[in-house]
């Protein structure tokens, strides 16, 4: 019976961030995504920690075949600093796996915001180091970070409103199923 609830917890868990992905198909504002959201979600709630990173950046990874390709017409397996892009998901993960084992509003609003300042500073940095858009030099970066704080006010609302309602749905999904909820261990 245990074995049979951790594999349900697993494959909720799975199913949430996998939604929660597949659900940037969907029109939306720039920047206004789940991203960090399934990330935190995915550090916090899978209890293996190889599944914690594999499975929400696997996600985020074919949803960003599906956009690319919607883009460029074609499949783009890595885009110009893609590798940036998911080190700043997996950090978001490692953050989402110290600070959100234990759910409380203000550990995942301090989560959520340092989410959404670690992405944008990893990602920008990506963007001027990778695109060729940018000279890579002071004045480059710096164009390229005030670039792109007008889409940080969207990724900042997107990751508050996504993280606290995954987080918070869980929650209470798991009050009413049982078989959701990791039991401690008797010493």
């Amino acid at each position: 019976m245990k074995n049979e609830n951790i594999n349900l917890r697993f494959l909720v868990i799975t199913g949430i961030v996998l939604a929660l992905a597949f659900s940037r198909m969907l029109p939306h504002p720039f920047n206004f995504s789940p991203i960090a959201a399934l990330a935190l979600f995915g550090g916090a709630r899978y209890s293996n920690r190889f599944a914690a990173y594999l499975i929400p950046l696997a996600a985020v990874w074919i949803s960003d075949l599906f956009l690319n390709y919607a883009f460029y017409g074609r499949f783009v397996p890595f885009y110009d600093g893609a590798f940036i892009t998911y080190l700043a998901f997996a950090l978001i993960v490692l953050l989402g796996s110290v600070m959100l084992r234990r759910l409380t509003p203000g550990n995942l609003l301090f989560s959520s915001l340092t989410a959404s300042v670690l992405f944008f500073i990893v990602s920008n940095f990506g963007v001027w180091a990778f695109s060729g858009m940018y000279p890579l030099n002071i004045s480059g970066i710096t164009a390229c970070y005030a670039a792109a704080v007008p889409f940080f006010r969207n990724t900042l609302a997107g990751d508050l409103i996504y993280s606290f309602a995954v987080f918070y749905a869980f929650a209470f999904a798991q009050q009413q199923f049982s078989s959701l909820t990791v039991k401690a261990l008797k010493a």
